[in-house]
């Protein structure tokens, strides 16, 4: 108001002063008889002058009024899409190496590393066997395993046009989807050459087609013709395949020996695989929450396109509260070992920190991203929790 207000004052000014001059101009014209034919001629050069000096200062305010003008107009477009500019600047800014550290996704391999550790303390639990070589060379299979399924469920994703505006794509860095593919699944063969060397070295067939078993539920979960992520089906094939599929296999591989032949499957291993799998899938259902509408666009039916970010928050603390509660529950039943169940409890903050950060920022796609790697640390916590719940209960009966 106070610029218009100026702009009105000097504007006004302006004219007035140039009424004046004009008005003086002409009575230097009607009555030069009065003054000497020099002077006449000198004061009519002045005012022309003056004219003009001051015509071109009004033109200029003029161009001035309307830049400001238009410079309001700007400014108030900007503040009516200011948030949106501001999240688009945000992501035209995000470095190359962070696209990099983002498409690596490597918080995410700790579903690699949990069911194999849980497996693993649960057969050292029952057996008191810890072959070492053994357990490194499924940590690395299963490492190649999950590339393979981030590798390939890119380039899916990419041919269906959900990762059109996904910059942390692979493909989309790397920009070539067939290199992405075949680099895919040469890892998948690398892996499942490893999971097939340990399974022959524990002579154990039931865990091998466990583990293709594991396999097969990630490829109809991203992989043509099925694709069944996109009939929001992911989270019940996460669970299977990381849960009593993978946790499982690896408790007969790991325990089994030239000594140990017959491992049953006890109540503790398909407890402590049910826990895994329920993490796991919590946090794919969390990394739908900042994609709804790149889902919608490619007629993805994830679980948050069905429920909103609303109806998500609350299934997140349901879930919560529901994995705490079925600890509670294996414990009451002497199902897990009560050193699982004390240090299981501790991870009960990073639990409530979940639950919190998604109620309070499932409205905001920026803020919303960072919802899984929560769930990561909880999965990694909690998974590391129960292990060494069975390691130490363990160590308590045998005192070794």
């Amino acid at each position: 108001m106070a610029v218009a207000i100026n702009s009105f004052n000097l504007g006004y000014g302006l004219n007035k002063l140039h009424h004046s001059f004009a008005k003086h101009s002409y009575l230097i014209r009607c009555y030069g008889g009065d003054f000497n034919l020099d002077s006449s001629r000198k004061s009519w050069q002045f005012c022309s002058s003056t004219q003009k000096f001051l015509s071109t200062v009004q033109k200029r305010h003029l161009q001035l009024k309307e830049k400001t003008q238009f410079g309001q107009v700007l400014s108030a477009l900007c503040n009516h899409d200011g948030d949106k500019y501001e999240e688009e600047q945000k992501e035209e800014d995000i470095s190359k190496v962070t696209l990099i550290w983002r498409a690596i996704k490597l918080p995410i391999y700790s579903v690699a590393l949990i069911p194999l550790t849980v497996g693993c303390a649960a057969a050292y639990l029952q057996t008191g066997i810890f072959s070492a070589r053994r357990y490194f060379v499924l940590l690395a299979s299963s490492v190649l395993i999950i590339t393979w399924l981030n590798l390939s469920n890119d380039v899916y994703d990419f041919d269906t046009g959900a990762d059109k505006n996904k910059k942390e794509s692979v493909v989309n860095l790397v920009g070539s989807r067939s290199g992405t593919l075949v680099a895919a699944y040469s890892l998948l063969a690398l892996g499942f050459t490893g999971l097939a060397w340990a399974s022959l070295a524990a002579s154990s067939v039931q865990a091998l087609l466990l583990l293709a078993c594991a396999i097969f539920c990630g490829y109809i979960y991203q992989c043509p013709p099925f694709r069944l992520s996109y009939q929001g089906l992911g989270e019940p094939l996460c669970f299977s395949a990381f849960g009593p599929f993978a946790t499982t296999a690896f408790y007969l591989l790991l325990g089994r020996t030239s000594e140990v032949m017959d491992l049953p499957l006890t109540g503790t291993i398909l407890s402590a695989s049910v826990l895994v799998g329920f993490t796991t899938s919590l946090i794919l259902f969390c990394s739908h929450f900042h994609q709804i509408e790149e889902d919608k666009a490619v007629g993805k039916l994830s679980p948050l396109v069905r429920l909103g970010t609303e109806g998500g928050s609350r299934v997140v603390k349901a879930a919560i509260t529901t994995l705490y509660s079925i600890v509670l529950l294996f414990g009451l039943s002497q199902t897990l070992p009560l050193p699982c169940i004390l240090l299981c409890a501790l991870t009960v903050p990073m639990g409530k920190l979940v639950v919190n950060y998604v109620d309070e920022n499932h409205k905001n796609k920026g803020k919303i991203f960072m919802a899984k790697y929560y769930c990561v640390r909880l999965h990694a916590l909690f998974g590391t929790a129960l292990a060494g719940g069975l390691v130490a209960a363990r160590m308590l009966t045998t005192g070794s």
